[in-house]
């Protein structure tokens, strides 16, 4: 089932709040509307690779879904919830920075980081269909809406095998396509 993105910047700040008390939650979920990335990509971080980055800092990944190279960028947003999670949990360089509670030394799953978003999508009072690629999707969603960025830049960084993915990936919103409609030339 294809979920979607949280289009509104204003449900993205809410469920920031909602996470305030949750630090490892809120950096999962500001990386993810941040980065661009897969949430599986997300977890298989370690706290090593992310502690003690500056602004503009790169860290290269290997996609596991593509096997594709990748990167992920530290920017202002990402490096403040790091902050925020390093002053309050003492992880080990070792461990994973998304690690369950559950087992030992494990990230979380995709599966539980669905049901995280889903929750987090209720508790904002925002129906419709929400899982763990909504992250990506919201990433991509306000890149294009709001920065105006090409969806062929969108799909390089996304690393989809062609554009015409990108295209479907993103969508047309109903009230995107009327909007269209009431230009004039």
């Amino acid at each position: 089932m294809k979920v979607q993105p949280f289009t509104e910047l204003r449900h993205v700040r809410s469920i920031k709040r909602l996470l305030v008390d949750s630090p490892r939650d809120k950096l999962l979920f500001v990386m993810g509307v941040n980065s661009g990335l897969r949430v599986q990509d997300l977890l298989a971080l370690h706290v090593a690779a992310v502690r003690g980055l500056k602004l503009g800092d790169r860290i290269s990944i290997q996609e596991k879904k593509t096997g594709k190279p990748n990167v992920l960028i530290a920017n202002k947003e990402i490096l403040a919830a790091l902050e925020e999670y390093f002053a309050i949990a003492q992880p080990e360089d070792r461990h994973y920075l998304f690690k369950s509670r559950k087992t030992a030394n494990s990230p979380l799953t995709t599966l539980s980081v669905t049901k995280k978003v889903k929750a987090w999508a209720a508790a904002i009072n925002l129906k419709g269909n929400y899982g763990c690629h909504s992250l990506r999707k919201t990433w991509t969603y306000h890149q294009r809406r709001e920065f105006g960025v090409s969806w062929e830049v969108l799909a390089k960084r996304l690393n989809h095998s062609n554009p015409s993915v990108t295209r479907r990936y993103l969508g047309g919103q109903d009230e995107e396509v009327e909007q269209v409609l009431m230009n004039t030339l």
